[in-house]
């Protein structure tokens, strides 16, 4: 009886999201993994910023891995994989933040300091993350969506045109407006 090879999957972390998508969907679930360990910190980070809480950004982020899985052979362009798992994330996570009651306010986002962060350090991060918390919050919807899709998903103003179905000058539009009041809000953090 022989024992089946053991894939090497340290080749795959050296490979191109391109290849690890051709893989992955040709069955190769090491591939797919690969592309999520890859892409899973700002997914998560994207999300968690719609939806407000840890819970619920792991449901979403397993929803939107679980439907990125089904939906692979359907990707055209595979160099183009990060965006699209933002794509789908953003979906998931703004259904289920429409889904959510305007009356539940998003938790404010809190870091866990470092273990090298000092107190003091640790507190004022907090604070100011908990300001730009609040300065997204007070933004029109699809302000904060276009900012949050730059920012945090960094995805490009095509990218984002695309995924809100409006024209890049209406996203740089709104990006404008978003920062500017941002800076305003965040003026006292400088």
């Amino acid at each position: 009886m022989r024992d089946s090879p053991r894939r090497d999957t340290s080749s795959l972390r050296d490979a191109p999201d391109r290849i690890l998508v051709q893989r992955a969907v040709d069955g190769d679930t090491a591939a797919f993994g690969e592309i999520l360990r890859r892409h899973s910190s700002l997914v998560r980070a994207y999300v968690y910023r719609i939806v407000g809480s840890v819970a619920d950004t792991d449901d979403v982020v397993q929803d939107a891995f679980v439907t990125a899985w089904k939906q692979l052979p359907t990707l055209r362009d595979p160099s183009v994989v990060k965006s699209w798992l933002m794509r789908i994330a953003g979906r998931e996570a703004l259904a289920l933040a429409t889904r959510r009651s305007r009356e539940d306010a998003l938790d404010e986002a809190v870091l866990p300091p470092s273990s090298h962060a000092q107190p003091e350090r640790a507190a004022i991060q907090n604070d100011r993350l908990a300001a730009l918390s609040r300065a997204l919050d007070r933004l029109k919807e699809d302000q904060r969506r276009c900012w949050l899709l730059r920012e945090v998903a960094e995805l490009s103003y095509a990218e984002i045109a695309e995924e809100m179905n409006m024209t890049d000058s209406t996203v740089r539009g709104l990006l404008a407006r978003a920062r500017a009041s941002i800076a305003i809000e965040m003026e006292g953090w400088r």
